[in-house]
């Protein structure tokens, strides 16, 4: 199975949409909450060149965002991407 990691902010609506996902997909994800957290942030953005989040890695390859997320699934490549 693929290691899903995002990064999030707690008050972030397209955060929760993606950990939704996620969740329904049954797919375990490590999170990353930065909210309040400077270092936190920081390694976000080194590692995916964003400012926003949340930010999506797959064995530690940027897949995006909610966005991006969603796009993946709408059209059917999200699961083969995840190995489900």
């Amino acid at each position: 199975m693929k290691r899903v990691e995002i990064y999030t902010r707690s008050y972030c609506p397209y955060s929760r949409r993606a950990k939704e996902l996620l969740r329904i997909k049954g797919m375990p994800f490590a999170e990353r909450d930065i909210t309040g957290d400077p270092d936190s942030e920081r390694e976000m953005r080194e590692r995916s060149g964003r400012d926003t989040v949340p930010a999506i890695f797959v064995d530690g390859a940027l897949l995006g965002g909610c966005a991006e997320l969603f796009e993946l699934d709408e059209s059917g490549a999200l699961d083969p991407l995840l190995d489900l």
